[in-house]
């Protein structure tokens, strides 16, 4: 018999929209995972897909996943779906495009048993290339700026929900996520977390990896969202109508600045090679800034956020 005061029960919830495929890879590094299986179980959310049954096709196979439905759109109100409907004392947060490491699960509690009074563990997240032979510029983009949990944990109290784990007594006692928000809600509930006092660490040897998006068309959506979401979250913990403003303007102001010191760094990124990969990838930013701009002068006259 397994020792639960040793080994807690983990509830792993992974929300998933249109993304079945991705999904199947996933589920299939959660069955591997060297923690007990008996001390596991996965909480899958689907968030309104247009072909629910290939997501049930898939959680099917794995024999410790269930599914669950959130017809609300945005994956924070997946992810309160999940817990609402779970049971395990440690909370393992991952997404349907993340591809977990076969420990991830055993060190992942291991770095939360370590924290006293409970608190956050947010690990790494290790980009790869869809297509490693070609990589494209967005690829190449991603691959050096995306998912900077060290730095976001530093900066903002938080990190990605595509690898944190936390306990489900911190959560009854800081709240759900707010369902409101379509993207920077991992941030907001981790600064609650940190407002009340409890320790936060990342773990860089917790590990999940995923894939670059490689499209113009994937990275503009995300960037919407992401955008949409800085923006919505900011203007949110304005006050008064002045302080709004002061969000919308600097929001505005920060993405039409020219990216002189990215492209430098660039230049001296050994991850990049040769000229071309040097100069593609700061051309990258300035559509992303760019992109980021207009989606912040939408909102700003009304527009609401926008998900993947």
């Amino acid at each position: 018999m397994v020792d639960t005061a040793v080994t807690p029960m983990v509830s792993v919830i992974v929300p998933v929209f249109n993304d079945a495929e991705r999904l199947k890879i996933c589920l299939t590094a959660l069955d591997r995972q060297t923690y007990p299986r008996a001390c596991y179980e996965i909480m899958v959310v689907d968030n309104g897909s247009d072909d629910v049954d290939m997501t049930r096709a898939v959680v099917a196979l794995s024999p410790n996943a269930r599914l669950a439905i959130e017809p609300r759109p945005g994956s924070y109100a997946a992810r309160n779906r999940g817990l609402a409907l779970t049971t395990g004392e440690v909370l393992a947060f991952t997404d349907a495009d993340c591809v977990p490491a076969e420990d991830w699960l055993q060190r992942g509690v291991a770095q939360l048993q370590r924290l006293p009074d409970g608190g956050q563990v947010v690990g790494r997240i290790e980009t790869f290339f869809p297509n490693p032979d070609r990589p494209t510029p967005v690829d190449l983009y991603e691959s050096i700026t995306a998912f900077p949990q060290e730095a976001l944990l530093r900066q903002f109290h938080g990190g990605a929900t595509a690898n944190m784990f936390t306990w489900r007594q911190v959560f009854d006692r800081v709240g759900g996520f707010n369902a409101q928000l379509k993207s920077h809600g991992d941030l907001e509930w981790g600064h609650r977390v940190y407002s009340l006092g409890y320790p936060q660490v990342y773990a860089e040897s917790v590990v999940v990896r995923h894939p670059t998006r490689s499209s113009y068309q994937g990275l503009i959506k995300r960037t919407q969202r992401l955008a949409g979401g800085s923006y919505a979250l900011h203007a949110k913990q304005a006050k008064t109508r002045w302080q709004k403003l002061a969000v919308f303007w600097r929001a505005l102001a920060q993405n039409l600045v020219p990216p002189v010191f990215f492209a430098v760094n660039a230049i001296f990124d050994c991850r990049l090679q040769g000229i071309g990969q040097k100069l593609q990838v700061p051309l990258v930013l300035v559509l992303v800034r760019a992109v980021s701009a207009v989606e912040v002068l939408r909102l700003g006259l009304g527009g609401t956020p926008c998900r993947d």
